[in-house]
């Protein structure tokens, strides 16, 4: 008696795989994945079948389905180390960044030499901030096959972490000496040369990387903000096109692609075109990564009321008496890197970076009881991050800090370093709103980069600095005003090297000269000499401004 057409035997089964790679093959994945669909129903504890409709089902962004279809796997083999790592894919294409940290933890411990899951891991932990963990992470991928491939790329990746670039850059020529068209080594060349200033190097290597696979199209994001666009792009501007227009493409990846088409269309003077894709990566955003607005206002709020004159009157008694502190801080696209490119030409300054530390004790600072803290605590603090300055830079009188966002923390900044020198970076709102609008921002981080959210971030950070103003010693806390450096850089400079307290250096005038590594967004800017092409550029767009329109009227609090 024959079985059940729903329940075909093992040649059966064989013959809708067979079936499935053939679609596979002719590139019929929507075919592929339902015959797969029926091998797995046929055999539904066949781990390996339900892998590969998995696969198929990330490929084509049916992220529910590849889950689903990962899980089965990992139910049929707990041991499948490779179904733990493309569940980890998923959940993080998904947003479930808790689950694929899991899911990649477990590869990792179920296959130590997986190296692909030591290199999502560690990428994943970065992005989240955690530098000394994705550190680890990709030194144990390179660790378990340090001779192979994946081995070197992990090697690399852990140097570039460590900004080590000149370090990671042979490592990667010798990787592509071996395999010119190795994709993720082409990507992190390009970094290194993008960050070290190379920018035609750069482009030849992002272009190598997208070709051999198009799941990098997010590159394009870096690759057009190598130089200006011109009219001679054209065959580049189609691949951006053609690359939007691609199926199966993650959230993320369509919101790279969509800011690289705008930025290229905005070079052209397409404006409105432009506006459309910087509108519709907004849109993405926001559906990978809320912003709550009243909650930020609320955020802010305490913080100006926890924060009053007589409090910082008494934090020369609370803090760790250090002088080589220079932060840098104001809403991001504000001229932070600008400043920092400044004061790093100077011989006595080092440019430590956007360092993550008051961001992560700011987090344990609010989640603590604030009103509680000693002022032991804030000098302990204080030795903390002062030891880590030291650490990057023994030798150097001072050292920057350009984490924008530290402007929430100004205040407990001065508490705990009362002889800190902070710069305040301050931009036209509406100029610096389009700038963020513009740009690609980690994931993770909660920003909002439009519309009415944006709006009410800019004018929240507007009422905290007014009030650090206020507060902090004017000896301690100082402006420098974007509009005023572009229009006449050398009396804003000179000011920068003296409130720093350090000797004049020429050097400083020049800060398109300075060699060192730049991973901000203004790369490809603070390589060029300061000029006044980025002053109002809102007006190229305000037909097409929508809720950012209310941050044209009415003047940014000034002062000081």
């Amino acid at each position: 008696m024959p079985r059940p057409a729903t329940h075909p035997d093992t040649a059966e089964t064989s013959a809708l795989l067979v079936r499935a790679a053939e679609f596979v093959a002719a590139g019929r994945s929507a075919e592929a994945i339902l015959t797969l669909k029926d091998a797995a129903c046929a055999q539904p504890s066949n781990a390996a079948i339900q892998h590969d409709l998995g696969f198929l089902c990330l490929q084509a962004a049916r992220l529910p389905e590849a889950v689903a279809a990962f899980r089965a796997a990992l139910a049929a083999d707990p041991c499948f180390a490779q179904a733990s790592l493309c569940l980890g894919i998923a959940l993080q294409e998904q947003g479930d960044t808790a689950g694929a940290l899991a899911a990649y933890r477990h590869a990792a411990s179920l296959q130590p030499s997986l190296i692909m899951g030591h290199l999502c891991l560690g990428a994943l932990l970065e992005s989240l901030g955690n530098r000394e963990l994705a550190i680890t992470s990709f030194r144990q991928g390179a660790a378990s096959a340090p001779q192979s491939i994946l081995g070197q790329l992990s090697y690399a990746r852990a140097l570039l972490t460590e900004d080590r670039d000149a370090d990671a850059e042979p490592v990667l020529h010798e990787l592509l000496a071996l395999q010119p068209t190795n994709a993720m080594a082409n990507d992190m060349l390009a970094m290194v040369f993008a960050n070290t200033g190379r920018f035609d190097k750069a482009r030849e290597c992002y272009l190598r990387a997208i070709a051999a696979a198009p799941n990098l199209a997010g590159s394009y994001y870096d690759l057009v903000r190598c130089r200006r666009i011109t009219a001679e792009d054209a065959d580049l501007l189609a691949r951006v096109r053609a690359a939007l227009a691609a199926p199966g493409l993650t959230a993320d990846i369509r919101l790279k692609v969509h800011l690289a088409l705008g930025k290229a269309l905005d070079d052209l003077g397409n404006f409105a075109e432009a506006m459309a894709h910087f509108d519709a990566a907004d849109g993405l955003r926001s559906s990978l990564q809320t912003f709550d607005a009243a909650a930020f206002e609320a955020r802010v709020e305490r913080l100006i009321t926890h924060f009053t004159s007589d409090l910082i009157a008494r934090a020369a008694g609370f803090g760790f008496a250090d002088r080589a502190p220079v932060f840098i801080l104001g809403l991001p696209r504000s001229g932070t890197t600008l400043v920092e490119q400044i004061l790093s030409c100077h011989p006595q300054v080092h440019g430590g970076g956007e360092l993550p530390f008051w961001t992560e004790r700011g987090a344990m600072w609010e989640r603590t009881n604030a009103a509680d803290a000693e002022s032991s605590d804030f000098a302990r603090i204080g030795s903390e991050y002062a030891g880590l300055l030291h650490a990057l830079a023994p030798q150097a009188a001072r050292v920057t800090d350009k984490m924008p966002l530290n402007v929430l923390w100004a205040g407990l900044i001065h508490l705990a370093l009362p002889g800190a020198t902070i710069i305040h970076c301050r931009r036209s709102p509406i100029d610096t709103a389009l700038s963020i609008h513009r740009t690609y921002f980690n994931p993770h981080v909660a920003l909002p980069t439009g519309g009415t959210a944006l709006v009410a971030m800019i004018r929240a950070v507007e009422r905290l600095t007014a009030h650090w103003q206020a507060v902090l010693p004017a000896n301690r806390f100082f402006v420098a005003d974007y509009e005023e450096l572009i229009g006449d850089p050398e009396p804003v400079i000179r000011r920068l090297v003296m409130v720093c307290d350090l000797p004049w250096h020429d050097g400083c005038l020049r800060p398109e000269r300075n060699p060192r590594l730049i991973k901000t967004p203004s790369k490809w800017q603070a390589r060029q000499p300061i000029n006044r092409g980025a002053l109002e550029s809102w007006r190229r767009y305000e037909p097409w401004l929508g809720p950012l329109a209310a941050l044209i009227s009415g003047p940014h609090p000034r002062g000081g």
